[in-house]
């Protein structure tokens, strides 16, 4: 079994040299697992391909140092997949559920709230370490963000609407044959 924390905080500081923010590092696929690193520029909450080559070229070799040395953090083979976390990304840190307050969100607790496990909500915030969300029957739900098993947000025209590209070039260009 993989340390995922302590993994995360041998990829933190090699994301943070290239000026991203490291936003989750998951292992999933059992007998053909893959490490995932998903990391954003601060800026513009997004990755362009060069970028995640950069960051999967630094992780790489620092992974392959580690092994070198007999510290692998990983004993198996696994896939290394670097990522932009997308407009329908994981809230994994207290700041995403602030940055994204607005927006309909799709969250998972471990122990139920309010006799519900899953709920699919608007984001209304945070309190401290309490994640505020507006539910369309319940009304205000608390949430402990400890308690929260996963959570996402909704591909929604709104979400859309919030979230640029970083590059929109060419999209308004129409080829057409002569």
């Amino acid at each position: 079994m993989v340390d995922l924390a302590a993994l995360t905080q041998l990829i933190e500081p090699e994301a943070r040299a290239l000026g991203f923010d490291l936003v989750r590092v998951k292992m999933f696929g059992g007998d053909d697992p893959t490490l995932q690193i998903m990391a954003e520029r601060p800026d513009t909450r997004q990755l362009n391909i060069d970028d995640c080559a950069a960051l999967s070229r630094r992780l790489s070799d620092m992974l392959d140092d580690l092994e070198a040395k007999g510290r692998d953090p990983i004993e198996s083979a696994y896939r290394l997949e670097v990522s932009s976390p997308g407009i329908d990304r994981p809230l994994t840190r207290l700041k995403d559920f602030a940055d994204w307050a607005g927006h309909e969100v799709r969250i998972t607790v471990v122990e139920s709230v309010e006799a519900r496990k899953q709920f699919k909500s608007i984001l209304a915030g945070v309190e401290g370490e309490t994640i505020l969300l507006d539910d369309p029957k319940l009304g205000r739900v608390s949430i402990g963000f400890d308690n929260i098993q996963s959570a996402k947000l909704v591909l929604t025209d709104a979400l859309i609407s919030a979230t640029m590209p970083l590059s929109s070039e060419g999209a308004d260009e129409i080829e057409t044959e002569g």
